[in-house]
C-alpha cells in the first residue's frame, strides 16, 4: 500500500496524495463546485478527475514536476516560464465562466479589505507601521476598474506544471472566475521577479508592470496574517515578508 502524504492542510481544507491520486477534502462544497467546472472549462491542461464524493474530490497526478516554489530558486528553463505565460494568456481569451468569482470581485471590495487588513496588521504588531505604508502606497496602482478575464485566481507557482519547456498542467482552481488578468500574472512570479520577463513574453502582449507589482504587493499584505494564522510562514527567506520588504 503506498503511503499518504499530507500535501497541505489547515482549517479550511486538506489534500493528500497516494500514490498517483490527490485526495481534496475540502468542507466548502462551493469551492469544490467552481474547481471541477473551471476545470472543464478552461482551455490549458488541468488534471483529470476521478471521481467525487462529498466532501472529497480525487484527481489524478500530473506528469512533470511544479514550476519552482515561492522562497525556492526555481530550476525550470527560460522556456518553461515562457510557457507557462503562453498558457495563462489562453487561459485569459477564453470565454468568461459563468460565476463571477469568489472573493475581490471588484476595486471597492479590494479597497476596504486591504484597509482593514492593514490596520490590523500594524495595530496587532505582525509587521513594521513603515512597510505596511509603504506597500500601501504600491499597492494602489492595482486599485483600478479592469476588464473581467477568465482567471486562474490562485495562480500560484507550484500550481503549475512543466515537463523540460512545456505546461503539463495547472491545478487549484477554487479560486478561479472572472477577474483581473494581472492578478494572475503577479501571483504567479510573487517572489520570482527575476522570471517576469520571460512570462510576459510568453504572455506575447504588453502589460503594465506597475500593476504587476502592486498586486504583488497587495497580494502580500491581504495574505501575511491568514499564512501566520494558519500554520504557514511569511517570514521565511524570498517568502511574501521579503517581497514587501523589496518594495521599500
Amino acid at each position: 500500500m503506498d503511503e499518504v502524504e499530507v500535501v497541505v492542510a489547515h482549517s479550511e481544507r486538506a489534500t493528500l496524495r497516494v500514490g498517483d491520486v490527490f485526495l481534496k477534502v475540502d468542507a466548502d462544497q462551493a469551492r469544490i463546485d467552481v474547481e471541477v467546472e473551471a476545470m472543464s472549462l478552461a482551455p490549458v491542461p488541468t488534471p483529470e478527475v476521478l471521481w467525487r464524493k462529498a466532501p472529497v474530490l480525487a484527481i489524478a497526478a500530473l506528469p512533470g514536476t511544479v514550476l519552482g516554489r515561492l522562497g525556492e530558486p526555481s530550476t525550470a528553463s527560460p522556456a518553461a516560464w515562457a510557457a507557462a505565460g503562453a498558457a495563462i494568456r489562453k487561459l485569459h481569451e477564453a470565454p468568461l465562466p459563468p460565476w463571477a468569482g469568489r472573493r475581490r470581485r471588484n476595486p471597492d471590495e479590494l479597497v476596504a479589505e486591504l484597509d482593514g487588513e492593514c490596520e490590523l496588521l500594524v495595530t496587532n504588531g505582525v509587521l513594521p507601521a513603515d512597510l505596511v505604508t509603504r506597500n500601501r502606497q504600491v499597492a494602489e496602482a492595482a486599485l483600478r476598474p479592469w476588464i473581467p478575464a477568465f482567471t486562474h485566481g490562485d495562480l500560484q507557482i507550484d500550481h503549475v506544471f512543466v515537463d523540460g519547456d512545456e505546461v503539463t498542467g495547472i491545478i487549484d482552481w477554487s479560486e478561479a472566475g472572472r477577474g483581473d488578468a494581472l492578478f494572475d500574472l503577479a501571483t504567479l512570479t510573487l517572489g520570482h521577479e527575476e522570471h517576469l520577463d520571460e512570462v510576459i513574453a510568453g504572455y506575447g502582449t504588453d502589460v503594465d508592470l506597475d500593476v504587476i507589482h502592486a498586486w504583488w504587493s497587495l497580494r502580500s499584505l491581504l495574505g501575511v496574517r491568514w499564512l501566520v494564522e494558519h500554520g504557514f510562514d511569511p517570514f521565511a527567506p524570498g517568502c511574501e515578508v521579503d517581497v514587501l520588504r523589496s518594495r521599500m
